[in-house]
């Protein structure tokens, strides 16, 4: 048997153009497109990033708290930048740390082991 793990999610049209229904586990994300964002739902776009800044967030607490270093809170502020002459592309990303808690050479540390994993 693989050691693989495989992650299944189920996207489909639900009647508004321009907005797909996904189902993993049991749980339900509405998600717009990009180029047509309503207030209710996130895009496709800001869904990627918030997935990409919640890993840091998770990733850096659970690897603190298993080396005994004592994050008290923390929040990771991600940006994403696209052009209008390649919209479906991000130029640039950018993510900001904020850990609390920690030392400024623990926090650096932490950071790296996210960018290392």
């Amino acid at each position: 048997m693989s050691d693989a793990k495989i992650e299944t999610i189920r996207s489909s049209s639900g009647g508004v153009l321009g907005r797909a229904h996904s189902v993993v586990r049991g749980q339900r994300l509405v998600l717009d497109s990009s180029s047509r964002p309503q207030p209710d739902a996130l895009t496709n776009s800001e869904a990627f990033l918030a997935s990409i800044s919640s890993c840091g967030v998770t990733l850096i607490e659970m690897y603190a708290q298993e080396a005994g270093i004592p994050v008290a809170r923390m929040a990771v502020t991600i940006e994403g930048v696209r052009t209008a002459a390649e919209p479906a592309r991000f130029s640039r990303i950018t993510m900001r740390f904020e850990i609390a808690g920690v030392s400024q050479p623990q926090a650096e540390a932490l950071v790296e082991t996210y960018r290392g994993r």
